[in-house]
């Protein structure tokens, strides 16, 4: 009976041990994996916001390129779906960028003289990279972070050199027109332009064209065209051509665009020239320099300042497609797009008539293709309240007016926004109000920003015809360069201008070309 007693004693003390030992091993891996399911809820709300920023990204990037963008104020009014069908390309617009080349002290000119060589104006400040190629000098901007170097440069050193010091000699054509533009200081004493109007930019251009060069600027026709026509045969022909563009910036910064077909291959070597002021001292006076200040008087006082033009920034680019056309347009486009640049660039090379141009600025230039119906959708006095949409006020605004659109507190007065709609369109006061948000409690209409649309179709006046009762028919291309075309549609726009300068859209037919029209925008969930 004891030893049935002990031995019943020892396997109860047994199981007790046990059963403990069990309880800790069964607490230990409960904590273990209560600490799991911790840490798996802690990141799981981490790696949900990461995932989400990354789509969120991916759709403004989308997004900011590819659709149209509408700032409604009012809830309840979105876009019932994309105003545009873009064309199906596949873009691969990873930007990459060469690293720097290590920049190193010059050597002394004297060491290595130049043989039948003109000495490039800032050879003495150049640097040379490890493999003993000129790069830019210490205080030039290299354009490598915008404009992606290519790996094989078919321009020669020498090529190079003479393309800036032909830059530079250009710039110095047109010095009397910079040294009456409006300076500003900048940094390190530096002044800088802040203000070079349209008539220093023409005049600019026309004086680089007088020398024989290709210039062109904005609203204005290329000087000289016919060598890019020359180059393009040649191009077509596989013939080694080069051609030089002279472009005068709004900012009046002078851009060397040289394009070169060479060994199968187009670049583009581009050299940016900017203009300075600097003071000048009694050493400079003495050798007889004049100088001259922002009001365009020609002083000679020391302490004055004179324009100097200096090389800002250089690039190589591969082109991966280059093309004239018919119309008269260069629209080409770079291996890499550039970061924040448009898919393709374009200058209008062929010239467009004067008359044409006065047309455009003061019917077209204003509207927009992206925005709203008024240009891409049939139309006239029938049916033109279907037009009506409260985005379109800021933009007609802008062409009574000439200024931006400036609204308190969100709101438009009803008497300015509706005499200027019944003013441009044949629509009455009634229905304005009944399309565009009238608020009678405050009398006014509601203020609804557009969102800018990266590098959309622009309209120009290609040709026009004079009614019998005053009015004016318009014939109008719609110009896409991302879309690579010169002609995506092409509108018929009658107009009637009145006597106090102001005029009126009667009627729009758009017509698909190179490219098919939407079918229109819906508002509130009309077509």
């Amino acid at each position: 009976m004891r030893k049935f007693t002990e031995e019943k004693n020892r396997e109860m003390k047994f199981t007790k041990e046990k059963s403990k030992g069990m309880g800790r091993k069964f607490r230990k891996k409960r904590a273990q994996k209560r600490n799991f399911c911790r840490r798996k809820k802690a990141k799981f709300p981490i790696i949900s916001i990461g995932a989400f920023c990354v789509l969120l990204l991916a759709a403004m990037n989308t997004e900011s390129m590819f659709q149209i963008h509408f700032g409604r104020m009012e809830k309840g009014k979105h876009s019932q779906g994309m105003l545009w069908k873009f064309p199906v390309e596949i873009l691969d617009c990873a930007v990459s960028i060469k690293e720097s080349n290590q920049l190193h002290s010059a050597e002394d000119d004297t060491e290595h003289p130049a043989e039948n060589n003109a000495v490039h104006p800032a050879e003495n400040d150049a640097v040379h990279s490890e493999g003993g190629n000129r790069a830019y000098p210490a205080d030039r901007e290299s354009s490598v972070w915008l404009f992606p170097q290519a790996e094989r440069c078919f321009f020669t050193e020498s090529e190079k050199e003479e393309l800036e010091s032909q830059a530079l000699a250009a710039a110095e054509q047109a010095r009397d027109v910079y040294q009456s533009a409006e300076y500003a200081k900048g940094p390190s004493n530096s002044f800088y332009i802040r203000n070079f109007t349209e008539e220093q930019r023409q005049e600019t251009a026309a004086i680089l064209g007088a020398a024989g060069l290709v210039s062109v600027t904005a609203d204005a026709n290329m000087e000289n065209y016919e060598k890019v026509e020359e180059f393009y045969r040649a191009y077509l022909e596989k013939r080694e051509a080069m051609v030089t563009i002279f472009e005068v910036n709004l900012d009046g910064l002078i851009g060397a665009s040289t394009f070169l077909y060479r060994d199968g291959s187009l670049q583009n070597y581009y050299v940016g020239i900017e203009w300075q002021l600097e003071y000048l001292t009694g050493k400079e006076l003495s050798q007889g320099i004049f100088t001259s200040c922002s009001s365009g008087k020609k002083e000679v006082s020391q302490g004055s300042s004179m324009p100097s033009a200096k090389i800002k920034e250089t690039s190589v680019s591969n082109i991966s497609e280059l093309k004239l056309t018919e119309k008269g347009y260069l629209i080409y486009a770079y291996e890499y797009v550039p970061a924040h640049a448009s898919l393709r660039q374009c200058w209008r090379v062929k010239p467009l008539s004067e008359q044409c141009r006065e047309l455009t600025a003061k019917y077209i230039s204003g509207l927009s293709y992206v925005n709203y119906n008024v240009l891409v959708t049939n139309w006239d006095s029938g049916n033109a309240e279907d037009i009506l949409m409260p985005c379109m006020f800021e933009d007609i605004y802008r062409i009574d007016t000439g200024e931006p659109l400036k609204a308190e507190d969100g709101r438009i007065p009803a008497e300015l926004y509706e005499r200027i709609m019944t003013t441009y369109f044949p629509v009455s006061v009634n229905e304005v109000r009944e399309k565009c948000g009238y608020e009678e409690s405050t009398a006014s209409y509601p203020y609804e920003m557009i969102y800018a649309v990266p590098y959309p179709p622009f309209g120009e006046v290609v040709d026009y015809r004079e009614q019998g009762d005053g009015s004016i028919i318009l014939f109008v291309d719609g110009v896409w360069a991302d879309c690579n075309s010169d002609l995506a549609f092409r509108n018929e726009i009658a107009v009637m201008p009145f006597s106090d300068g102001t005029f009126r859209y009667l009627s729009n037919r758009a017509k698909p070309r190179d490219l098919e029209l939407p079918a229109g925008m819906c508002y509130n969930g009309e077509q």
